[in-house]
C-alpha cells in the first residue's frame, strides 16, 4: 500500500520479501526484467534490492528498487500461471 507521499511502507517491503523467500524456486538464473534491464544473477539481484528497499522504502526519490522488484515479481507470476 502506497502512502500520500508516493512512498512505501516497511509492511509492504515485507511482504516483498516474503513473496521472494516463498518463491525461490521461480527465479531463473538471470533475466529481463524489463527492455533496458538485464540481470545474469537475477538471485543476487534481488538480494540487494531488498537491502535497498529496506533502507529507501519511505524516500520518494529512492523507489527505482522497488519498482524494480515488483517488476520482477509480475513478471515471475505471468510466467508462471
Amino acid at each position: 500500500m502506497k502512502t500520500n507521499k508516493n512512498t512505501h511502507t516497511l509492511e509492504e517491503i515485507e511482504e516483498l520479501n516474503t513473496w521472494f523467500e516463498e518463491n525461490k524456486s521461480r527465479i531463473p538464473a538471470g533475466m529481463h526484467i524489463n527492455a533496458s534491464t538485464y540481470s545474469p544473477n537475477l538471485e543476487e539481484t534481488i538480494k540487494r534490492l531488498l537491502e535497498q528497499a529496506y533502507t529507501c522504502y519511505n524516500n520518494p526519490k529512492m523507489q527505482g528498487c522497488i519498482l524494480l522488484l515488483k517488476q520482477i515479481q509480475k513478471k515471475l507470476t505471468d510466467n508462471n500461471d
